[in-house]
């Protein structure tokens, strides 16, 4: 697939999968410009927390590249939705909340589904 096809914006499957992997970026600076993202995995009991809030920005740095430009597309999904799916169950953990907007999963669980749909069809 040349990247012209990639990047194709009329194709609803590029569509979702760069944006899965645009949605990553706020999320990613977010690690290294906020405060209260060390003291998110601090609550949550992760061990040595900056240890894993480096790890997932590392993680998250890969899957914004790997699936922003197509690169094995349904494995940087399926690592996508594994890696959202901990991090849902993380802040349900933390709040017990559903609703995003009061720092509940609804925002992050339904990303997670989109990359699943991405390893499904990818």
């Amino acid at each position: 697939m040349s990247l012209a096809d990639k990047f194709n914006l009329l194709d609803g499957f590029n569509v979702l999968r760069i944006v899965c992997a645009v949605f990553f970026v706020p999320h990613l600076v977010g690690k290294f410009t906020v405060p209260a993202a060390l003291k998110f995995y601090v609550d949550v009991g992760f061990k040595p927390p900056a240890a894993w809030m480096y790890f997932s920005a590392v993680v998250e740095a890969f899957l914004t590249v790997t699936l922003f430009f197509g690169i094995y597309t349904r494995y940087a999904a399926i690592i996508a939705f594994i890696h959202l799916s901990v991090a849902a169950a993380a802040q349900y953990k933390l709040t017990r909340c559903w609703t995003w907007v009061i720092g509940g999963i609804e925002y992050c669980l339904f990303w997670a589904l989109c990359c699943l749909a991405l390893a499904i069809h990818g």
